[in-house]
């Protein structure tokens, strides 16, 4: 006899009661199910009593793809009820869809993604037939709080309308035409016994057409064969309410799980009395004022919305637009979530805030005890359990000790697998750091049994997982990712001493064609710290280090001397050279660029009118540290520039940039550059331009200059001037300060002028607002006499 198809909707439990009244009538041979046909020799690990939501998790990985989808189940998923009233009535219950590793989920995080986008314009003729305004309330009025008379036709009928002529994307075409074969492999098993087929509804009208079709080989379908080296596989997870919410980004079913698990359990009125309880509870324990009126208020509008739309007991958004109406007093910036199945959108008011998070719910569900683990969850607990970091205390590792540095690299490992538990709050930071101990803290839990799960596809233990992480993101991270530093310290951290030996060795590659200077130096930072004093970690010395350093520092001349152009002052670009600066002095036998070439090509930068104002100042900077022969005054003075003066070339005939301290006057040119070029040079040379507290010092010129400059003038250069003395510590800048009172010939710490009692721009911004009335009113004569 034919199959009897039930096209559904992922975690509907109008249709999950379908499923489980067609069961129970028809009391099937066989239950097709759209789900991972690889897990079902193991099928038994469903029935082992988890407490739901959970999720079928699968992951592929080979040298080319990695990809990870999950499955969600929860009470109220039809596949779920096919599974447990399967069972009960006997039936052989099969999985029937491509494995979760399959090309045909490569652009899908979920297999149970809903079509929907692709047969959006039937669901919008629908919805404005219907008068609402999203699917899911479309879909709530016609089947979940519907009368359940004649269900299985009304799902047919929407199924078949919304998919028309809608064409299936290869990944589906493939699916589907495997589901196919299933069907029609078991179709000739059963002879007259009755198979039961039950699908996503966007699956349902193909699977009829293709199933009639003449069955090609016989037998069931084969399993689909990873390609060679493929590492793949599946396990059982623990999900969350949170997870499934299409609220919080959730790519299949329906938002406000709380509200259908209630649904499921108890029917709409109870469900629909639940969430405005829920609702309710959570504003009050927030301190959010909700009056008895406002309840009566609610119920009347939730009443009145029900009889207009035709319900006959409240929907969902019936009772979320009754609380908004009765609720929220202010004008609502944001469209409701609910009205367009959106996520929170930043700026949310904070009763709908709490009105989404209500239907959401917090269940998590637990795996049981007996459910199969990747070996990586084992090696993670034996290891843990070995440092002493299985309770709640703090952890602290001495990275001088053999068990201290074992210790940090099993948290480390932990981290960059991104399982919680534990978070770093002390340690080094780079490098070059001296710090020789981490401290660790406990943190929440929720989701570590997981994320613990899902990170054993990438190994059997902790150091196989993370090395593969990390080698992943060292495949992903491209030439201009600025992330590159970051990546090469963490596979330090994390004791991967093959991946760093090749991570390395693919750096010296990569920097060599690097676009960014601030990303370079990033990562030169690193290698040099690493180079200098990494003997905690192994690494001091390297010749690999050393290749990196190399390439870095003559890949970051060349950009700088070829930058041109007006623009702000690049904080990254000026430590890039701050980094080469520390290279040519810590490590110049690792570099081909000579301290006295370098020299040069700072000295070409500073003659050139077309570089940035902050390139200039940095190239001064850099000219300070590594040419003997320039005295700091005179290196440095050559460039702040009049402000007042447009830049331009120097005059044929005027004395050499580094030999006078009125070529000040020449480079700045404006007042938005003055700051731009001080970053530079206090970025490079901060100690040697401050180091002379005489008249001719650096600070004593500046104080003449920004003296002479008019308010409005002073009141342009203020912004760049407050970001170039930001690169001095708190105590030098009161130490300047103090320079700065003592000039004036009088007395104090300086702390003074670093605390205002307010925006240093903002004072400057009122006074000049204040000369600019003054000036008007003496214009017009209105300014009175005193």
């Amino acid at each position: 006899m034919p199959a009897v198809f039930l096209g559904v909707r992922h975690h509907s439990p109008a249709c999950a009661r379908l499923v489980a009244d067609t069961v129970r009538r028809l009391r099937p041979a066989y239950v097709l199910v759209e789900g991972p046909a690889d897990l079902n020799g193991r099928l038994d690990e469903l029935a082992l009593g988890h407490d739901l939501p959970i999720a079928v998790f699968g992951h592929y990985r080979d040298a080319e793809r990695t990809a990870t989808t999950w499955a969600p189940l929860c009470d109220h998923s039809p596949e779920w009820v096919a599974l447990q009233e399967g069972r009960a009535a006997g039936a052989e219950v099969l999985f029937v869809d491509l494995p979760s590793w399959h090309p045909a989920f490569a652009l899908r995080a979920n297999r149970y993604a809903d079509a929907e986008a692709r047969y959006a314009e039937a669901t919008a003729r629908l919805c404005e037939h219907f008068g609402t305004g999203s699917v899911d309330a479309l879909w709530d009025g016609l089947f979940e709080v519907a009368p359940p008379e004649g269900l299985a036709e009304r799902l047919d009928a929407y199924f078949d309308l919304v998919r028309g002529d809608a064409e299936a994307d290869e990944g589906d075409r493939a699916r589907e035409a495997y589901m196919a074969d299933w069907v029609r492999a078991v179709l000739a098993e059963a002879g007259t016994a009755t198979v039961l087929v039950v699908t996503g509804g966007f699956h349902t009208p193909a699977l009829r057409t293709l199933a009639a079709r003449p069955a090609g080989v016989p037998g069931r379908p084969a399993l689909p064969a990873p390609p060679p080296g493929a590492v793949c596989g599946s396990f059982l997870v623990p999900y969350s309410f949170r997870q499934l919410d299409a609220f919080a980004g959730y790519q299949s079913g329906m938002p406000s799980p709380a509200y259908y698990q209630r649904l499921w359990e108890d029917g709409p009125e109870a469900a629909a009395d639940h969430l405005r309880r829920s609702v309710v509870t959570r504003l009050r324990r927030r301190r959010h004022p909700v009056s008895t009126a406002d309840l009566v208020a609610a119920a009347a509008l939730t009443g009145g919305l029900t009889a207009l739309r035709g319900h006959p007991v409240p929907s969902r958004t019936d009772v979320l637009d009754g609380l908004v109406g009765a609720l929220v007093k202010d004008d609502l910036t944001q469209p409701l979530p609910w009205s367009e199945r959106a996520p929170l959108a930043p700026g949310s008011h904070p009763v709908v805030v709490e009105m989404v998070a209500a239907g959401s719910g917090t269940r998590t569900g637990r795996l049981h005890p007996d459910t199969p683990a990747p070996p990586l969850v084992h090696d993670a607990a034996a290891r843990l359990a070995a440092i002493g970091a299985t309770g709640t205390r703090p952890l602290t590792c001495d990275l001088t000790t053999e068990d201290g540095l074992t210790a940090s690299r099993t948290l480390h490992r932990l981290r960059v697998l991104g399982v919680p538990g534990r978070h770093r709050t002390a340690g080094p930071a780079h490098g070059a750091d001296p710090v020789t101990t981490e401290h660790w803290e406990a943190g929440p839990e929720a989701g570590r049994d997981a994320a613990l799960i899902e990170a054993g596809a990438y190994g059997a233990t902790l150091g196989e997982a993370a090395a593969t992480v990390l080698a992943e993101r060292a495949r992903t991270t491209g030439s201009a990712d600025a992330g590159l530093a970051a990546l090469l310290f963490d596979t330090v951290l994390c004791g991967a001493t093959a991946l760093t030996d090749r991570l390395l060795t693919t750096l010296t590659a990569t920097v060599a064609r690097h676009p960014d200077p601030g990303a370079l130096g990033a990562v030169l930072a690193t290698a040099l710290g690493l180079w200098r004093h990494d003997r905690v970690y192994g690494t001091a010395r390297s010749p690999l280090l050393a290749a990196v350093l190399e390439g870095a520092v003559s890949r970051i001349l060349w950009l700088v001397e070829g930058t041109h152009g007006r623009s702000g002052a690049d904080p990254a670009r000026l430590t890039a050279l701050a980094a080469v600066r520390d290279a040519l002095r810590h490590a110049p036998e690792q570099l081909t660029a000579t301290p006295a070439d370098t020299a040069a090509l700072a000295l070409r930068i500073t003659r050139d009118p077309h570089a940035p104002a902050d390139l200039r100042g940095a190239a001064h900077g850099l000219h300070l540290t590594l040419a003997t022969t320039a005295t700091p005054t005179t290196a440095a003075l050559n460039a702040a520039g009049d402000p007042r003066t447009p830049a331009g070339p120097r005059a044929a005939g005027a004395p050499s940039p580094l030999d006078l301290p009125t070529a000040a006057l020449n480079a700045a040119g404006d007042p938005r550059s003055l700051g731009d070029w001080l970053g530079g040079l206090f970025a490079l040379a901060r100690e040697e331009v401050t180091a002379d507290s005489g008249n001719g010092s650096l600070l004593a010129v500046l104080d003449s200059v920004l003296a002479e400059l008019t308010d409005a003038e002073f009141l342009i250069a203020l912004p760049a001037l407050r970001q170039a003395f930001a690169w001095f510590p708190p105590r030098e800048r009161e130490r300047i300060a103090r320079r700065l009172i003592e000039r004036r010939g009088l007395r104090g710490s300086g702390r003074g002028l670093l605390r205002t009692t307010a925006d240093p721009l903002h004072l400057a911004a009122a006074r000049a607002l204040e000369e600019n009335v003054t000036a008007l009113l003496d214009r017009h004569g209105l300014r009175s006499a005193r």
